[in-house]
């Protein structure tokens, strides 16, 4: 038998059947879905240093086990010293397997050694049921070698759903085990 994800096979088995009694869906196929996880981070002192790219395109593959792409500006800001083209920042689409592999690496041992760690806020949402996650350090996840670090920074995580609604997909990240503070 093929290899499938520890959360896809839970979504499969329970998280459908709960959200399709809690939302009376009609059909199985109406039932919302993680479709996406976009990992992205912007590195602000790449206009100066372009090293940093690097070092961030390789922890941000080493985080995910995909690798990263690095993002370019796309137009002038004399302020900032960037040039249209520039590379600013970087990210990574994880799908599948490796989406689900990532969400439970982050559920069961990345978001627990947060420092005083008491849920993720709610409010993240968009109004087309996506989910923003913003962290602030890249050492949390145990893939990041902290000896290796040259500068700590943070990262945007984006979950894509198929919900209709917020609450749909907070009823969706949910059952999938994203620890939403009470409220």
């Amino acid at each position: 038998m093929a290899y499938v994800p520890r959360l896809r096979q839970e979504y499969n088995e329970r998280v459908k059947n709960a959200l399709k009694e809690e939302f009376s869906y009609s059909n199985i196929m109406e039932v919302p879905k993680l479709t996406k996880i976009v990992i992205s981070r912007g590195v602000g002192g790449a206009v100066a240093d372009k090293k940093l790219i690097d070092h961030a395109v390789d922890e941000l593959t080493a985080i995910s086990g995909q690798k990263a792409v690095s993002t370019i500006s796309k137009k002038d800001v004399a302020s900032f010293k960037l040039r249209k083209g520039m590379p600013i920042g970087a990210k990574v689409t994880l799908r599948g397997y490796r989406m689900y592999e990532f969400l439970d690496r982050l559920i069961t041992s990345a978001l627990p050694r947060v420092r005083d760690f008491n849920g993720i806020k709610s409010n993240g949402f968009d109004g087309r049921g996506n989910y923003n996650l913003g962290i602030t350090e890249q050492i949390i996840f145990p893939e990041i070698d902290i000896d290796a670090v040259n500068r700590i920074a943070g990262m945007d995580i984006t979950f894509v759903t198929t919900a209709e609604t917020d609450k749909e997909a907070k009823a969706l990240l949910t059952e999938l085990g994203l620890p939403f503070k009470k409220n």
